[in-house]
């Protein structure tokens, strides 16, 4: 069995192994982090699943009122630090921004540790801004500096399409985006229609490039001279989510949508080899059994030339031809020594 339980609203997904307990949705569970167990909402009761998932860490059980309460003050000290490091940081004067607070209380290292993480164009001295926050703060102090795509993950927000940031709730790891991925799906190269919230090419540029990659290698290019059911006209456009080919009639100039399937060659060569059967003999048009037989007539001899052909082969004289006359043939004498000559 499955379960989905996120530690913010809205926020990513976590699945675990809810092993003995079946809490139901908006229950408050314990989840295992490298820091001790946190207080987490339910988000999917446990279920079944089709395929076997292991590797998923164990649910510990139901929040008890000790861990809501502590949970509950915790958000109230992140709350606090992030005004306290926000002041801070104006007082020195440091071009930084605070993305997230993070409040630790159960590492067996540490009594009390505030992470803050926090976005800057380029490298900063926050040494003097350490010193002043574990004082005001009276724990241990860790600055992480994160990147574009970090934050946005970690503040959330909503994308242009509308729904929550994948980053924010399903995405682990971003992978690599290229310009040419927007290229190869025919996007235009406008950097506020290919960008995100973060301000870098939108991550969702990867999800569809494979399927792009393969209609592109099947599909007839642009410019290519098709035959459709509707007649013959040239491939003057892609959809790739339909996987249809938009085509210009030549007869009368409008465009048609057709299937992959029906301007690809292979398709017609199979259509095409069907209509015949297997043991039927080959088809051959009239104009070639035309030229078959009048090739076959000038060499074709009757049957007397034929006879004639092979007693002349034979050596016997044809009519109105005079006999050839045969050289004697020489014989072949013996010839004796005088010694051996016994007729004598």
């Amino acid at each position: 069995m499955v379960m989905a339980v996120s530690f913010e609203r809205y926020g990513r997904l976590y699945y675990l192994d809810p092993g003995p307990h079946r809490p139901r949705v908006g229950d408050k569970v314990l989840v295992p982090t490298d820091d001790g167990p946190e207080v987490a909402e339910c988000v999917w009761a446990p279920q079944y699943v089709t395929e076997e998932i292991g590797g998923l860490p164990l649910c510990e059980g139901i929040a008890t009122a000790s861990d809501l309460d502590r949970d509950e003050q915790n958000r109230q000290r992140r709350a606090d630090a992030r005004v306290i490091a926000k002041r801070l940081i104006r007082q020195h004067g440091l071009p930084m921004k605070v993305v997230g607070i993070d409040f630790v209380d159960r590492r067996p290292d540490v009594d009390q540790l505030v992470i803050v993480y926090f976005s800057a164009p380029q490298r900063v001295d926050f040494r003097e801004l350490v010193r002043d926050l574990a004082r005001g703060l009276r724990a241990r102090i860790e600055l992480r500096q994160v990147g574009a795509r970090d934050e946005a993950r970690l503040q959330g927000g909503i994308g242009p399409c509308g729904r929550d940031l994948c980053c924010a709730t399903f995405l682990k790891d971003f992978e690599p985006v290229s310009v040419r991925m927007a290229k190869d799906q025919d996007l235009p190269l406008n950097p506020l229609k290919i960008s995100g919230a973060c301000g870098r090419l939108m991550c969702c540029l990867k999800y569809e490039h494979p399927l792009y990659q393969e209609f592109n290698a099947k599909a007839p290019p642009t410019g290519t001279p098709v035959e459709t059911p509707a007649g013959d006209g040239v491939v003057v456009g892609h959809n790739v989510p339909s996987d249809t080919v938009v085509v210009r009639l030549a007869a009368s100039g409008r465009r048609c949508a057709c299937s992959r399937a029906d301007v690809c060659s292979p398709r017609q060569q199979y259509e095409a080899s069907s209509t015949t059967t297997p043991d039927a003999p080959p088809l051959i048009d009239e104009p070639a059994e035309a030229e078959v037989a009048q090739t076959t007539e000038p060499t074709a001899k009757p049957a007397a030339e034929a006879a004639a052909d092979s007693t002349a082969a034979a050596g016997e004289p044809e009519a109105g031809e005079q006999p050839r006359k045969r050289k004697p043939r020489r014989r072949r004498r013996l010839h004796h020594d005088d010694e051996g000559d016994t007729s004598q």
